[in-house]
């Protein structure tokens, strides 16, 4: 119950007393929106690593040498917490937005952080707005911003990933950067697999497979990458039982 209150308290208060900083990013952008991603980024990571510190979190790190310090990414994962944005936010060697379901945009005052740091907003059921969010996601990958996409659509409490939604890879093939599969154990476990929610004390493992190029692979080899991706990382959540 502690962890969870003073978690609570650290996400209010950061976001409350940090509204100033929220509008100068807002007008930072306007002009260099590269520039008030970097801002932003490197404040939201601090809370963020403030958060992983209170609920206690271990992580054990695998793969992380395949992670470019100088090109963005679009890292593909499964879902299933909100500390997957969290921890990887914090691993990020380049800014790092997040592709959301459009329901974000009801939170109060969570989506102007979310928005700060690049974020994008999805309406699966409405396909033209779908297209337009890939296309702003294509762009803001070219300008340097890295992308974290959740394929399985919604957090996943089950045994088995959920089918995948491959449309976001395009924004990798058409912006030329890197796709990293990485993979989450233990997530849920901090949070929203408790017994009434409360934060615990856990062991997480993420683990990041090797970068792929989309756009350097022929039709066919691009195809049969996009349908393995499941299966990298089930295989990666098996090493991690082992």
């Amino acid at each position: 119950m502690l962890r969870l209150i003073l978690a609570l308290l650290w996400a209010f208060f950061s976001m409350v007393f940090s509204l100033p900083a929220h509008w100068r990013w807002k007008h930072i952008a306007k002009k260099d929106p590269v520039k008030a991603w970097n801002k932003s980024w490197k404040y939201v990571r601090g809370f963020f690593r403030g958060l992983i510190f209170i609920a206690g979190t271990k992580i054990e790190l695998r793969g992380t040498e395949n992670i470019p310090e100088d090109q963005p990414v679009l890292f593909i994962s499964n879902h299933r917490s909100y500390f997957d944005i969290i921890i990887l936010h914090t691993l990020s060697k380049t800014p790092i937005g997040f592709v959301a379901k459009k329901e974000f945009r009801s939170y109060p005052l969570l989506p102007l952080y979310m928005e700060d740091i690049g974020s994008l907003f999805l309406d699966r059921e409405n396909v033209r707005e779908s297209l337009k969010t890939i296309n702003e996601g294509t762009e803001r990958l070219k300008k340097g911003l890295s992308l974290a996409l959740y394929p399985e659509g919604t957090r996943n409490h089950g045994d088995t990933l959920l089918p995948f939604k491959t449309g976001g890879y395009r924004m990798a093939e058409k912006a030329k950067c890197p796709m990293i599969v990485c993979a989450f154990t233990n997530v849920g476990r901090i949070f929203e697999e408790n017994k009434f929610h409360f934060i615990r004390r856990r062991h997480v493992i993420l683990e990041f497979d090797k970068p792929v190029y989309p756009h350097q692979l022929e039709k066919e080899e691009k195809k049969a990458f996009y349908d393995s991706i499941p299966v990298r990382i089930q295989e990666m959540l098996d090493t991690h039982k082992a």
